[in-house]
């Protein structure tokens, strides 16, 4: 039986990354406006990302027998000034994501539930390459997002991103 603070900052969680997926959406469908397939198909497969990320933390709290409820999800910001502003925000709401894991990580390790905590390794692991991957965009749109072949060429290379999924077992 999960303890009743952990179980709600993991229930939260849950709903935290439907709302990721959300706004990984709104990023995707932003670009795809801009006439960025690449950079739309990127975000695209991050949501799925995202809610897959969701499902385990539902099936982590199935397997304990914990109440899951789920919440209304917020409508992320859909207006943007520019392609920058929208990577930016990625990196932002990832750092934000790690500070919420951290929460979870540090709940369970003052009570020492050591399966939760375990459970939470891989999501740690993960929002570091999350984090990595928001800040190489960053770094790839400052090099090269002001010369158009250059951005026709990075969004060729978010193009070829696929989608797998994660490989945590539970």
């Amino acid at each position: 039986m999960l303890n009743e603070k952990v179980s709600e900052l993991l229930n939260t969680q849950i709903n935290k990354e439907f709302y990721s997926a959300y706004l990984y959406l709104s990023f995707s469908n932003y670009f795809s406006d801009e006439g960025l397939d690449g950079f739309a198909n990127w975000y695209n497969v991050q949501a799925q990302e995202e809610r897959d990320h969701a499902m385990l933390f539902v099936q982590y709290m199935q397997n304990n027998d914990a109440k899951i409820t789920f919440e209304a999800i917020d409508k992320p910001d859909s207006e943007f000034k520019s392609h920058m502003e929208v990577l930016e925000a990625g990196l932002k709401h990832e750092r934000y994501v790690t500070g919420l894991i951290n929460n979870i990580y540090g709940a369970a390790y003052d009570i020492k539930d050591f399966r939760t905590m375990q459970f939470l390794d891989w999501f740690v692991k993960e929002q570091g390459e999350e984090e990595t991957n928001a800040a190489d965009l960053i770094k790839k749109m400052n090099l090269f997002g002001t010369d158009p072949k250059s951005l026709y060429l990075l969004d060729q290379e978010l193009a070829a991103r696929t989608y797998t999924a994660p490989s945590l077992v539970l």
